[in-house]
């Protein structure tokens, strides 16, 4: 990843993402999630009502995925742009997302899919094992094992349709790659060049020190 694309990430989502040090640092900073069964039962009455009704989402390219509206609305973006149905009404909503790839859009409705059946295990902070497989379920580590860049796109799609279970996973499969390792390890990792001077490298530690002894 380079030093653009690192900055990107940051910047062009339209709200915060969730920092990959929320899950390897020893102060927890931030607050449990819900119990994602606890949100499918909040969530049964409005899935009765959509059983077996579907919509088109359209990616950047133009393309449709006609999706269960039920696994759509996992995205609170698709949730607040599918427009209340008129009595009789029966044309199939066309939902437009420009900022998501066909590819990525894809990979984002096979998580929502399978989420709907088996939703993922809390994600613990801070982070108990680089190992995704010992974070969460089988199926959701195979899922983020993929090209840094997939990777990226997907935690870019997860905040823009806010679809808050896979931006967690997402992040926390970040944070995994930089558990443990040295500030060098991580520019290796990530092919992040360091612009800092030697004198600024070290106020940088001595100010986070306790990050290294977390």
């Amino acid at each position: 990843m380079s030093e653009h694309t690192a900055g990107f990430i940051l910047t062009a989502a339209p709200r915060p993402i969730p920092h990959p040090t929320a899950y390897v640092s020893h102060r927890k900073t931030m607050a449990a999630a819900e119990d994602p069964k606890e949100d499918m039962k909040n969530d049964e009455p409005d899935e009765a009502e959509d059983d077996g009704k579907m919509v088109d989402l359209v990616s950047q390219e133009g393309d449709n995925f006609q999706v269960e509206k039920r696994v759509a609305k996992m995205s609170e973006l698709v949730k607040t742009m599918i427009p209340e149905e008129e009595d009789g009404e029966t044309d199939q909503q066309e939902i437009p997302l420009p900022n998501v790839k066909s590819v990525i859009l894809g990979k984002v409705m096979e998580f929502c899919k399978h989420y709907c059946e088996e939703p993922m295990n809390e994600i613990e902070k801070p982070l108990k094992s680089s190992n995704m497989h010992e974070v969460v379920q089988e199926w959701y580590a195979n899922y983020v094992e993929v090209e840094q860049e997939t990777l990226f796109e997907l935690i870019l799609a997860a905040n823009y349709m806010d679809i808050k279970p896979l931006l967690d996973l997402t992040c926390a499969t970040v944070a995994s790659m930089i558990k443990g390792k040295t500030p060098e390890d991580i520019r290796k990792t990530f092919n992040i060049v360091n612009d800092f001077t030697p004198e600024e490298e070290a106020q940088v530690r001595e100010e986070n020190k306790w990050c290294e002894e977390a």
